[in-house]
């Protein structure tokens, strides 16, 4: 399994010749559109940042859409969708809008995927279907998604393997940690978690892999 970051929460997993993506990017939104080919697309919140599915509709993959919460089966990989709020990207007059948090099976791995999560708990439901995290998708950046604290608090209570931190490339730049210009909103997460992250740019993982980890915080650049 290869994943790769393509800004914000959009992330591409790969599995021989499959391609799975989290989240894609949309024309109109306020980062740069993807513009590849996936076979499974999940959505997470219904905004142009994270609901391109027309953007990873690309040659000959049309991929399998996603959006919202239910049980889902497609080329053996399992998807269960659990109900949240976000605060991110509201309209004027909103209080909250739905955010999907996904549970992901393949390859005997579990991925969770918090989207655009702006509540630092989730509901009993998801807690009792969402067991041994290989790897746990976590925005950190505020800015109606969770804030540093919050991130930490629930990635503790979540117990995953590894750690991919989301939703910090919009945040400008500090000294940081090792003066290396570390992402505000990046380096408080980092500061809660007290850890010294790995840094990959893209990051190529087994299940052997994921389970010698315990609790390892991985930043993979867009």
């Amino acid at each position: 399994m290869v994943i790769t970051h393509h800004g914000g929460q959009c992330f591409k997993v790969t599995l021989g010749d499959l391609t799975l993506v989290f989240d894609p990017i949309n024309k109109g939104g306020t980062l740069p559109s993807v513009r590849f080919g996936a076979d499974i697309a999940l959505v997470s919140r219904n905004h142009p940042d994270m609901n391109g599915v027309s953007e990873v509709t690309y040659g000959e993959k049309v991929p399998f859409a996603i959006t919202g919460p239910g049980e889902y089966e497609r080329a053996g990989v399992t998807v269960q969708g659990f109900l949240t709020k976000s605060k991110y990207g509201l309209a004027k007059g909103e209080e909250s809008a739905v955010n999907t948090v996904y549970a992901v099976e393949l390859e005997d791995m579990t991925l969770v995927h918090l989207g655009a999560l702006s509540e630092p708990t989730l509901s009993k439901e998801a807690r009792e279907a969402i067991d041994d995290i290989d790897v746990l998708f976590l925005p950190v950046g505020g800015d109606g998604v969770l804030s540093a604290g919050d991130a930490h608090e629930l990635a503790v209570s979540l117990e995953p393997h590894i750690i991919i931190p989301m939703h910090w490339s919009r945040s400008g730049t500090s000294g940081g940690t090792q003066g290396m210009g570390v992402p505000k909103s990046l380096e408080a997460f980092l500061k809660e978690e007290g850890e010294t992250p790995e840094k990959v740019e893209k990051l190529t993982l087994k299940k052997k892999d994921a389970a010698s980890r315990d609790g390892a915080i991985i930043v993979i650049s867009p």
